[in-house]
């Protein structure tokens, strides 16, 4: 005995105030294999169907009560979903105009033939699963959108030039070749490529190069055939018709990045151990957080290779040039962390937030994504406080943990490097500070906001101290 369920009968209300019509229609059509009610007007219509629900009303246009048309209106209402197919008497061919302009799927003429009817019905029935499906898909493409949307944090001019850069050619084939410190969200500008372009409803795969040899390579990329009857498709496989994104592609060796040269070439390949020769149509975004064509001049990365994947560079800014998105990123990880850990807290102090706007980030938005997830574990209060972040924050504030030269150094820089010190000592707390060095906690919080907004006054200081950048060469290190 089978234990599969069969699927659910089609269901189909017929409506007609002749009751002969009504009866025989409705007998065909169970013959044929569907669940069939009636009804003898579109008031009693409206009464079935709020307790049998049918996929299909075959409805004649002209009844005493409620005619076909006005049923239809508020099927429309009710019932988007049922598909309506109007019935119409010889000389109502205008009634069966109006019915389709307002919505109905179809329509036939009475007397009816039978065999034409039930090619309407099945049209209809397979136009209105692909509307499902169409509709599924939208709303599935759209929940991918607004979850990307969602991850999108950042108001700094740099960050949302780069994301107009990437809505512009989302939807473009070319190649995509992403490039950035480490730690800045080259993966995530990669997937944001995917979703906002027509083949979000593929698949994205990712592939770490760094993390494979030669061989291990060609399995993974191009799949396998063995003796033993296992075969692979390959990520190339995986992807076909989506994205591939090859991650820290500077790491890949030469064998093969020759191996990928071919398939870019001939957009064609073969299985490991396989004869058959397959297609792949994807589109391919690459990363790099080295200097690609530095690695050409020094012998490390084939020069053709470079130049087809070099089609069009996008740059990742460094969290040193985002510094007006520092407060909403650690904000984003709070809330993301505080409930991971089911801890309890409002937000950051202010001087937590100076000393995190004040931090270099050599690490970028990695290191402050695991500096807030440890903040939040640290912390003993009700908001994030300095004491609860690592103590390096503190000591590496835009260079100020080294000592200003004596003699050479102005009072004013003798006296930065005294407050930021004593509160790193003291954990961040002004009153603490304020009492070791003899002055007020007010003028100590005057002095941490003066300190963010205006440079040092000695130029020597700067070049000396300051790990921060220069605005002309904001990539290099």
């Amino acid at each position: 005995m089978s234990t599969q369920q069969s699927e659910p009968l089609t269901r189909i209300l017929v409506v007609d105030d002749e009751p002969a019509a009504r009866s025989a229609l409705s007998e065909m059509l169970r013959d044929e294999g569907y669940e069939v009610q009636s009804a003898a007007d579109g008031y009693k219509a409206l009464g079935r169907i709020d307790n049998w629900i049918p996929d299909v009303v075959i409805t004649d246009v002209n009844m005493p009560a409620l005619g076909g048309i006005e049923l239809m209106k508020k099927l429309r209402e009710r019932y988007p979903d049922i598909a309506v197919i109007i019935m119409t008497g010889f000389g109502s061919v205008e009634g069966a105009v109006e019915a389709m302009q307002l919505g109905a799927d179809d329509y036939l003429s009475k007397p009816i033939h039978f065999p034409q009817l039930l090619v309407i019905v099945q049209r209809v029935l397979q136009h209105r699963a692909l509307q499902r499906e169409a509709r599924a898909l939208r709303e599935r493409l759209r929940a991918r959108h607004l979850k990307t949307e969602s991850q999108i944090i950042g108001q700094s001019k740099p960050f949302r030039e780069l994301l107009d850069l990437v809505k512009q050619v989302a939807d473009s084939p070319i190649s995509v070749l992403i490039v950035g410190e480490t730690g800045t969200g080259k993966q995530f500008i990669a997937q944001m490529l995917h979703q906002s372009s027509s083949r979000a409803a593929n698949k994205f795969v990712s592939v770490r190069c760094g993390a494979l040899d030669e061989k291990a390579f060609e399995r993974e990329l191009f799949g396998f055939e063995d003796d033993d009857a296992l075969k692979s498709d390959g990520r190339l496989g995986e992807a076909d018709g989506g994205t591939l994104f090859l991650d820290d592609i500077c790491e890949l060796r030469p064998a093969s990045q020759s191996q990928l040269l071919q398939f870019l070439q001939d957009r064609a390949y073969k299985r490991v151990n396989g004869n058959t020769t397959l297609k792949s149509d994807i589109r391919l975004v690459t990363s790099s957080d080295r200097d690609l064509e530095g690695e050409v001049r020094e012998g490390r990365f084939r020069e053709d290779l470079y130049y087809r994947l070099n089609v069009l560079t996008l740059r990742t800014p460094s969290l040193r040039e985002r510094n007006d998105d520092i407060a909403l990123l650690a904000t984003h990880f709070l809330h993301k962390y505080t409930e991971q850990h089911s801890k309890t807290l409002s937000g950051f102090s202010e001087r937590a937030l100076g000393v995190l706007r004040d931090f270099d980030w050599p690490g970028n938005i990695r290191q402050l994504e695991h500096c807030v997830e440890r903040a939040v574990v640290m912390a003993r209060g009700a908001e994030i406080e300095p004491r609860d972040l690592p103590r390096e924050l503190m000591s590496k504030m835009r260079g100020d943990d080294t000592l200003p030269s004596i003699p050479g150094a102005t009072l004013r820089e003798l006296e930065r490097y005294a407050i930021l010190r004593t509160l790193e000592h003291v954990g961040g707390s002004t009153s603490k500070a304020a009492k070791m060095l003899g002055i007020s906690p007010r003028k100590i919080q005057y002095r941490l906001n003066e300190y963010r907004s205006v440079p040092h006054s000695s130029a020597s200081a700067v070049i000396r101290g300051s790990r921060r950048k220069s605005p002309a060469m904001p990539g290099k290190r």
